[in-house]
């Protein structure tokens, strides 16, 4: 095996689905944090887009969480995807489609105002009626873990902490999308996968940016 280090920035949820991908199928790697409000020249010399994450595989270097998860997928026994081309088509798709969920949640977390916060809010309400309506089972494409769920944790795990410790409800009681949520929460993967100290890093972080989110809890 390769030697991998995941660089990473501790409140990135892209980052964060590849540290799920690596603890999901066992693979050893070491993890490195940067600030990326004052990037190291080493990592902008890494990094095409100059973003998180970024994974030094020996002495290449992989970016885009995707991609990234994709490689880690096919150098370990058990595929997280489908194998035939149009259901392995139709996952990508869907975690194409979860990052711009991602975006939409943080450009919700960002709004300062009232009316910027009912117009993101908006559009996270029609993003998540949309994945509603396409999950499949436990695990989002029915039994199995997949990566279109190493995709989705890092958002519902936000979500549920903004309902926890802000009283903000996102996600509706007793639709799918619910429970798909407590069961990847459940998950040591997905647990283990953010700092030890990650839910008041976020919050933090929030209250640091104006988050209306913040002043109304």
């Amino acid at each position: 095996m390769k030697t991998l280090e995941l660089i990473s920035f501790e409140l990135c949820p892209f980052v964060q689905r590849s540290v799920i991908t690596l603890l999901k199928k066992d693979v050893d790697f070491k993890i490195t944090y940067i600030d990326l409000a004052n990037k190291p020249d080493w990592f902008l010399a890494l990094s095409p887009l100059g973003k998180v994450p970024v994974l030094r595989v020996d002495d290449d270097v992989l970016f885009e969480s995707a991609v990234i998860n994709e490689y880690l997928d096919e150098i370990t026994p058990g595929s997280l995807l489908p194998q035939e081309a149009l259901p392995k088509a139709k996952a990508r798709a869907w975690i194409e489609y979860s990052s711009q969920q991602l975006m939409n949640q943080y450009q919700l977390t960002m709004a300062k105002t009232e009316a910027d916060f009912k117009e993101k809010s908006n559009n996270v309400s029609v993003g998540l009626q949309r994945l509603e309506a396409v999950i499949q089972g436990s695990y989002f494409n029915g039994d199995d873990f997949s990566l279109v769920d190493s995709a989705l944790a890092p958002l519902l795990m936000r979500y549920s902490i903004l309902e926890r410790q802000l009283g903000h409800r996102f996600i509706e009681r007793g639709s799918k999308l619910e429970a798909l949520s407590h069961n990847l929460l459940e998950q040591h993967y997905v647990k283990q996968s953010v700092v030890g100290d990650f839910k008041q890093k976020l919050l933090t972080y929030l209250d640091r940016n104006q988050s209306y989110l913040v002043s109304q809890a």
